[in-house]
């Protein structure tokens, strides 16, 4: 990620930690497009991913002061964000009515909007890394990351011991990690 981009996402929370209606706008501005895409990916549903994308904005507006820049970049902790209502939403009111079935992609998904050309820079290089990873490791990632299973669900679904896969998703991520040099 361009850090002049981080930085002014950094800015842009600790401003809206102080009540900054346009640093909110900015943000929004700058990253809805690929948290909108994240759960829409996740639920498969335009409706419900709108409907989680707004909730999650509404708690970054009210925990953008609980945001740490020496924990995560801004663009992690917003997924989170997103990725925790969308879990949150298929485990509640929508219950498991997703499609399990359906074949699943382990690239990224990009949003219809998506102008940001530091976006598509980190999506790229996202994909790129993803292509150096197992198999195995890969599938486990998209499942538990863009189709917000959990590693018991993963391992059911992969008919592999939960061990197995929760090793699978940790190497996984300390290799994207090192590859994204986050």
């Amino acid at each position: 990620m361009d850090h002049s981009l981080k930085e002014n996402q950094i800015m842009c929370l600790k401003a809206i930690a102080n009540g900054d209606r346009r640093a909110f706008e900015r943000l929004y501005s700058s990253t809805s497009a690929c948290l909108f895409a994240v759960a829409l990916r996740m639920l498969r549903n335009r409706q419900w991913a709108e409907e989680v994308l707004i909730d999650g904005f509404l708690t970054i507006w009210q925990r953008a002061g609980d945001y740490d820049p020496t924990m995560s970049s801004p663009m992690t902790w917003l997924t989170h964000i997103i990725r925790n209502r969308c879990i949150d939403g298929l485990r509640s009111r929508h219950g498991r009515h997703v499609e399990l079935e359906e074949e699943y992609s382990d690239q990224i998904p990009q949003s219809e909007n998506e102008s940001q050309g530091d976006e598509e820079e980190l999506a790229k290089k996202l994909n790129d890394c993803l292509k150096h990873l197992t198999s195995e490791q890969r599938q486990s990632i998209a499942l538990a990351y863009y189709q917000g299973m959990s590693h018991a669900d993963i391992a059911d679904w992969l008919q592999q011991p939960l061990g197995t896969v929760k090793s699978w998703v940790r190497r996984a991520l300390a290799h994207l990690k090192d590859c994204l040099g986050l």
